[in-house]
C-alpha cells in the first residue's frame, strides 16, 4: 500500500455493542466490553442507560 502526504493506513472498524445515554441532553456512551455493571448509568450525567451497536475502531 502506498502512502500519500503522511497518510496513514485505515483503522479496520467493526460492530461494536455498547451502552449509550437515554437523556436527550447527553451524548455520554461506552462500548459493553469496558463497563463493569449489568445495566451501567451514565457516567457523566448519571441517567439510565440502552444498548445498540455502533461501527468503531477496533481496539486490540
Amino acid at each position: 500500500m502506498a502512502y500519500f502526504k503522511g497518510q496513514k493506513e485505515p483503522v479496520p472498524e467493526v460492530e461494536t455493542n455498547v451502552w449509550s445515554c437515554t437523556s436527550d441532553s447527553c451524548q455520554g456512551w461506552m462500548r459493553e466490553a469496558f463497563s463493569l455493571d449489568e445495566k451501567p448509568k451514565c457516567p457523566l450525567c448519571h441517567s439510565d442507560m440502552d444498548k445498540e451497536t455502533r461501527i468503531l475502531p477496533v481496539i486490540e
